[in-house]
Protein backbone atom coordinates (compact mmCIF):
# COMPACT_ATOMS: atom_id res chain seq x y z
CA UNK A 1 0.00 0.00 0.00
CA UNK A 2 1.39 3.56 -0.77
CA UNK A 3 2.82 4.97 2.24
CA UNK A 4 1.93 8.54 2.66
CA UNK A 5 5.48 11.05 3.41
CA UNK A 6 3.11 14.02 4.79
CA UNK A 7 0.53 12.22 6.97
CA UNK A 8 -2.98 14.84 7.31
CA UNK A 9 -4.82 15.42 10.73
CA UNK A 10 -8.21 15.54 10.69
CA UNK A 11 -10.31 18.76 11.90
CA UNK A 12 -14.17 19.61 12.30
CA UNK A 13 -15.20 22.92 11.29
CA UNK A 14 -19.24 24.19 12.15
CA UNK A 15 -19.82 25.15 8.64
CA UNK A 16 -23.73 26.51 8.64
CA UNK A 17 -25.62 23.59 9.63
CA UNK A 18 -22.76 21.04 8.85
CA UNK A 19 -19.70 19.26 10.56
CA UNK A 20 -16.85 19.38 7.84
CA UNK A 21 -14.24 17.18 7.81
CA UNK A 22 -11.18 18.87 6.67
CA UNK A 23 -7.49 17.22 6.24
CA UNK A 24 -4.91 19.54 7.43
CA UNK A 25 -1.07 19.58 6.24
CA UNK A 26 1.59 21.68 7.94
CA UNK A 27 1.09 24.61 10.20
CA UNK A 28 -0.09 28.45 9.71
CA UNK A 29 2.48 30.73 8.24
CA UNK A 30 2.64 34.42 7.99
CA UNK A 31 5.18 34.40 5.20
CA UNK A 32 2.54 32.43 2.80
CA UNK A 33 -1.51 32.01 2.41
CA UNK A 34 -3.30 28.77 2.74
CA UNK A 35 -3.59 26.61 0.38
CA UNK A 36 -6.80 25.25 -0.32
CA UNK A 37 -7.72 22.33 -2.36
CA UNK A 38 -11.30 21.41 -3.35
CA UNK A 39 -12.15 17.57 -4.45
CA UNK A 40 -14.63 16.47 -7.19
CA UNK A 41 -18.01 14.79 -7.46
CA UNK A 42 -17.56 11.28 -5.97
CA UNK A 43 -14.49 11.86 -4.50
CA UNK A 44 -12.20 13.08 -0.57
CA UNK A 45 -10.11 15.30 0.43
CA UNK A 46 -7.24 12.18 1.01
CA UNK A 47 -7.55 12.19 -3.13
CA UNK A 48 -4.79 15.37 -2.77
CA UNK A 49 -2.53 13.33 -0.74
CA UNK A 50 -0.26 12.49 -4.01
CA UNK A 51 -0.04 15.97 -4.70
CA UNK A 52 0.92 16.91 -1.02
CA UNK A 53 3.48 14.67 -0.88
CA UNK A 54 5.15 15.67 -4.40
CA UNK A 55 5.61 18.97 -3.08
CA UNK A 56 8.84 20.26 -3.30
CA UNK A 57 8.20 22.24 -0.07
CA UNK A 58 5.75 22.06 3.08
CA UNK A 59 2.82 24.47 3.77
CA UNK A 60 -0.19 24.81 5.35
CA UNK A 61 -2.73 23.12 3.42
CA UNK A 62 -6.29 22.52 3.96
CA UNK A 63 -8.84 19.86 2.14
CA UNK A 64 -12.51 19.87 2.99
CA UNK A 65 -14.60 16.76 2.13
CA UNK A 66 -17.32 18.55 0.41
CA UNK A 67 -21.03 18.39 2.23
CA UNK A 68 -22.27 14.73 1.71
CA UNK A 69 -18.74 13.38 0.63
CA UNK A 70 -15.87 11.71 2.85
CA UNK A 71 -16.67 12.30 6.89
CA UNK A 72 -19.00 15.63 5.88
CA UNK A 73 -22.51 14.69 6.46
CA UNK A 74 -24.87 15.83 4.09
CA UNK A 75 -27.74 17.04 6.32
CA UNK A 76 -30.18 14.57 5.20
CA UNK A 77 -31.28 16.57 2.07
CA UNK A 78 -31.74 14.56 -0.97
CA UNK A 79 -30.31 16.72 -4.00
CA UNK A 80 -27.26 19.16 -4.40
CA UNK A 81 -26.65 22.51 -5.30
CA UNK A 82 -23.40 24.38 -6.59
CA UNK A 83 -24.50 27.84 -4.35
CA UNK A 84 -24.15 25.74 -1.23
CA UNK A 85 -20.44 24.71 -2.17
CA UNK A 86 -19.55 28.33 -2.79
CA UNK A 87 -21.29 29.15 0.65
CA UNK A 88 -19.68 26.34 2.91
CA UNK A 89 -16.39 27.27 1.06
CA UNK A 90 -16.78 30.91 2.30
CA UNK A 91 -17.44 29.44 6.22
CA UNK A 92 -14.56 27.76 5.79
CA UNK A 93 -12.29 30.24 4.15
CA UNK A 94 -13.90 32.25 7.24
CA UNK A 95 -12.34 29.71 9.83
CA UNK A 96 -8.66 28.88 8.34
CA UNK A 97 -7.91 32.49 6.53
CA UNK A 98 -9.76 35.48 8.82
CA UNK A 99 -12.58 37.26 7.75
CA UNK A 100 -13.54 40.87 7.48
CA UNK A 101 -10.42 43.05 7.48
CA UNK A 102 -8.40 40.01 8.86
CA UNK A 103 -8.91 37.88 6.14
CA UNK A 104 -6.30 36.44 4.24
CA UNK A 105 -6.60 35.71 0.25
CA UNK A 106 -5.96 32.35 -0.03
CA UNK A 107 -3.90 30.11 -3.02
CA UNK A 108 -6.95 28.01 -3.78
CA UNK A 109 -6.95 25.09 -6.06
CA UNK A 110 -9.89 22.62 -7.57
CA UNK A 111 -10.23 19.54 -9.34
CA UNK A 112 -13.21 18.60 -11.74
CA UNK A 113 -16.19 19.88 -10.02
CA UNK A 114 -13.88 21.34 -7.59
CA UNK A 115 -12.32 23.23 -9.94
CA UNK A 116 -16.11 24.73 -10.73
CA UNK A 117 -16.68 25.56 -7.71
CA UNK A 118 -13.20 27.49 -7.23
CA UNK A 119 -13.70 29.44 -10.53
CA UNK A 120 -17.45 30.33 -9.74
CA UNK A 121 -16.12 31.30 -6.15
CA UNK A 122 -13.08 32.96 -7.17
CA UNK A 123 -15.71 35.44 -9.32
CA UNK A 124 -18.20 36.04 -6.49
CA UNK A 125 -15.53 36.64 -3.89
CA UNK A 126 -12.55 37.79 -6.25
CA UNK A 127 -10.85 39.73 -3.42
CA UNK A 128 -10.63 36.17 -1.22
CA UNK A 129 -8.18 34.60 -3.90
CA UNK A 130 -4.35 35.48 -4.31
CA UNK A 131 -4.09 32.51 -7.31
CA UNK A 132 -6.41 30.20 -8.55
CA UNK A 133 -5.27 26.78 -10.06
CA UNK A 134 -8.56 25.05 -12.25
CA UNK A 135 -7.43 21.21 -13.02
CA UNK A 136 -9.63 19.68 -15.28
CA UNK A 137 -12.98 21.67 -14.09
CA UNK A 138 -14.65 22.72 -17.67
CA UNK A 139 -18.57 23.43 -16.42
CA UNK A 140 -21.44 22.01 -18.59
CA UNK A 141 -22.64 22.17 -21.91
CA UNK A 142 -24.71 25.27 -22.87
CA UNK A 143 -28.46 24.60 -22.31
CA UNK A 144 -31.24 26.14 -24.16
CA UNK A 145 -34.22 27.60 -22.29
CA UNK A 146 -36.67 25.34 -24.15
CA UNK A 147 -35.24 22.53 -22.31
CA UNK A 148 -35.86 23.46 -18.78
CA UNK A 149 -39.18 21.98 -18.54
CA UNK A 150 -37.70 18.27 -19.43
CA UNK A 151 -35.26 19.19 -17.22
CA UNK A 152 -37.51 19.81 -14.29
CA UNK A 153 -39.43 16.66 -14.94
CA UNK A 154 -36.38 14.69 -14.75
CA UNK A 155 -35.25 16.02 -11.74
CA UNK A 156 -38.93 14.99 -10.03
CA UNK A 157 -38.38 11.43 -11.40
CA UNK A 158 -35.06 11.19 -10.24
CA UNK A 159 -35.97 12.18 -6.46
CA UNK A 160 -38.76 10.00 -6.56
CA UNK A 161 -36.45 6.95 -7.86
CA UNK A 162 -33.98 8.23 -4.86
CA UNK A 163 -36.40 8.12 -2.57
CA UNK A 164 -37.37 4.73 -3.81
CA UNK A 165 -33.97 3.29 -3.16
CA UNK A 166 -33.61 2.94 -6.84
CA UNK A 167 -30.12 4.91 -6.56
CA UNK A 168 -28.14 3.36 -4.31
CA UNK A 169 -24.62 3.24 -4.19
CA UNK A 170 -23.10 -0.28 -4.54
CA UNK A 171 -21.02 -2.26 -2.15
CA UNK A 172 -18.44 -4.35 -1.66
CA UNK A 173 -17.31 -7.06 0.14
CA UNK A 174 -13.68 -6.49 0.87
CA UNK A 175 -12.02 -3.15 0.42
CA UNK A 176 -10.00 -4.19 -2.68
CA UNK A 177 -13.11 -4.32 -4.39
CA UNK A 178 -13.03 -0.85 -4.11
CA UNK A 179 -9.71 -0.62 -5.23
CA UNK A 180 -10.54 -2.03 -8.28
CA UNK A 181 -13.52 -0.13 -9.04
CA UNK A 182 -11.18 3.42 -8.73
CA UNK A 183 -8.61 1.22 -11.05
CA UNK A 184 -11.31 0.22 -13.51
CA UNK A 185 -12.42 3.88 -13.48
CA UNK A 186 -8.63 5.40 -13.97
CA UNK A 187 -6.54 2.49 -15.93
CA UNK A 188 -3.40 4.66 -14.92
CA UNK A 189 -3.95 4.50 -11.40
CA UNK A 190 -1.43 1.84 -9.51
CA UNK A 191 -2.47 -0.48 -7.28
CA UNK A 192 -0.51 0.65 -4.08
CA UNK A 193 -2.42 4.06 -4.78
CA UNK A 194 -5.64 2.19 -5.28
CA UNK A 195 -5.36 0.28 -1.92
CA UNK A 196 -4.79 3.57 -0.09
CA UNK A 197 -7.35 5.46 -1.67
CA UNK A 198 -9.75 2.52 -1.14
CA UNK A 199 -9.41 2.62 2.46
CA UNK A 200 -9.93 6.48 2.58
CA UNK A 201 -12.74 6.81 -0.18
CA UNK A 202 -15.10 3.70 1.22
CA UNK A 203 -16.13 2.12 4.89
CA UNK A 204 -17.13 -0.63 6.43
CA UNK A 205 -20.90 0.17 7.11
CA UNK A 206 -23.58 -2.63 8.84
CA UNK A 207 -26.19 -3.34 6.58
CA UNK A 208 -30.12 -3.87 7.09
CA UNK A 209 -29.69 -7.83 6.91
CA UNK A 210 -27.21 -7.24 9.80
CA UNK A 211 -23.96 -7.85 6.97
CA UNK A 212 -21.05 -5.44 6.44
CA UNK A 213 -19.92 -4.16 3.46
CA UNK A 214 -17.69 -1.67 2.42
CA UNK A 215 -19.53 1.54 1.39
CA UNK A 216 -18.16 4.18 -0.90
CA UNK A 217 -18.39 7.73 1.27
CA UNK A 218 -20.47 9.59 -0.80
CA UNK A 219 -24.05 10.29 -0.01
CA UNK A 220 -26.47 8.81 -3.21
CA UNK A 221 -28.33 12.18 -3.48
CA UNK A 222 -25.24 13.47 -5.55
CA UNK A 223 -26.37 11.62 -8.21
CA UNK A 224 -29.46 13.75 -8.64
CA UNK A 225 -29.21 16.18 -11.80
CA UNK A 226 -29.07 19.95 -11.08
CA UNK A 227 -32.76 21.05 -11.90
CA UNK A 228 -31.64 24.17 -13.16
CA UNK A 229 -30.06 23.99 -16.89
CA UNK A 230 -26.23 25.36 -17.11
CA UNK A 231 -26.37 29.44 -17.73
CA UNK A 232 -23.29 30.09 -19.58
CA UNK A 233 -24.38 33.73 -19.44
CA UNK A 234 -23.77 34.11 -15.70
CA UNK A 235 -20.24 31.45 -15.79
CA UNK A 236 -19.43 34.21 -18.05
CA UNK A 237 -20.14 36.80 -15.74
CA UNK A 238 -18.13 35.32 -13.29
CA UNK A 239 -14.97 34.36 -15.12
CA UNK A 240 -15.09 37.88 -16.13
CA UNK A 241 -15.05 39.27 -12.71
CA UNK A 242 -11.98 36.85 -11.06
CA UNK A 243 -9.00 38.98 -10.18
CA UNK A 244 -6.59 36.04 -9.14
CA UNK A 245 -4.31 35.19 -11.87
CA UNK A 246 -5.65 31.85 -12.89
CA UNK A 247 -3.63 28.40 -14.17
CA UNK A 248 -5.86 25.96 -16.08
CA UNK A 249 -4.51 22.20 -16.33
CA UNK A 250 -6.23 19.97 -18.41
CA UNK A 251 -4.88 16.21 -19.64
CA UNK A 252 -3.65 15.08 -22.31
CA UNK A 253 -6.81 12.74 -22.76
CA UNK A 254 -9.41 14.78 -23.52
CA UNK A 255 -12.27 14.57 -20.90
CA UNK A 256 -15.02 16.50 -22.86
CA UNK A 257 -14.67 14.08 -25.62
CA UNK A 258 -14.85 11.62 -23.90
CA UNK A 259 -18.01 12.61 -22.28
CA UNK A 260 -19.72 14.84 -24.58
CA UNK A 261 -18.69 14.24 -27.91
CA UNK A 262 -19.59 17.04 -29.81
CA UNK A 263 -21.52 18.12 -27.62
CA UNK A 264 -19.59 20.46 -25.73
CA UNK A 265 -15.67 20.45 -26.81
CA UNK A 266 -12.38 21.92 -25.32
CA UNK A 267 -12.28 24.78 -28.07
CA UNK A 268 -15.74 25.57 -26.44
CA UNK A 269 -14.56 25.78 -23.16
CA UNK A 270 -10.61 27.86 -23.95
CA UNK A 271 -13.56 30.33 -25.67
CA UNK A 272 -14.82 30.71 -22.31
CA UNK A 273 -11.84 31.23 -20.76
CA UNK A 274 -11.23 34.32 -22.79
CA UNK A 275 -13.04 36.09 -20.37
CA UNK A 276 -10.89 34.83 -17.56
CA UNK A 277 -8.77 38.46 -17.51
CA UNK A 278 -5.37 36.66 -16.78
CA UNK A 279 -5.38 33.05 -17.50
CA UNK A 280 -3.26 30.30 -18.55
CA UNK A 281 -3.28 26.97 -19.68
CA UNK A 282 -1.12 23.65 -19.38
CA UNK A 283 -1.50 20.45 -20.32
CA UNK A 284 -0.36 17.22 -18.41
CA UNK A 285 0.81 14.32 -20.72
CA UNK A 286 0.33 10.58 -20.07
CA UNK A 287 -2.60 11.38 -17.90
CA UNK A 288 -6.26 11.16 -17.68
CA UNK A 289 -9.27 13.25 -15.99
CA UNK A 290 -7.77 12.42 -12.91
CA UNK A 291 -4.35 13.88 -13.35
CA UNK A 292 -3.69 14.42 -9.85
CA UNK A 293 -3.71 10.81 -9.33
CA UNK A 294 -1.87 9.87 -12.73
CA UNK A 295 0.98 12.34 -12.39
CA UNK A 296 1.16 13.53 -8.98
CA UNK A 297 4.93 14.93 -9.64
CA UNK A 298 4.25 17.04 -12.89
CA UNK A 299 0.54 18.36 -11.27
CA UNK A 300 2.41 19.75 -7.98
CA UNK A 301 5.19 20.83 -10.05
CA UNK A 302 3.07 23.22 -11.94
CA UNK A 303 1.27 24.22 -9.03
CA UNK A 304 3.98 25.42 -7.12
CA UNK A 305 5.50 27.26 -9.94
CA UNK A 306 2.89 29.02 -10.35
CA UNK A 307 1.80 29.89 -7.17
CA UNK A 308 5.35 31.19 -6.51
CA UNK A 309 4.86 33.54 -9.29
Amino acid sequence: MYQALRPSRSEFVPVRNLRYHVRVWGEPSPRRPPLVLLHGWMDVAASWQFVVDALAEERFIVAPDWRGFGLTDGGGVDNYWLPDYLADLEWLLDHYAGEGDAARPVDLVGHSMGGNVAMHYAGARPERIRRLVNLEGFGMPARQPEEAPARYGQWIDELKRLHRGEMALAGYSAVDGVARRLMKTNPRLTPDKANWLASHWSALQAQADGSERWQILGDAAHKIINANIFRVDETLALYARILAPTLMVEAADDSLHGWWKNRYTLAEFHERLESVPSVRIEQVADAGHMLHHDQPQRVAGLIEQFLAG
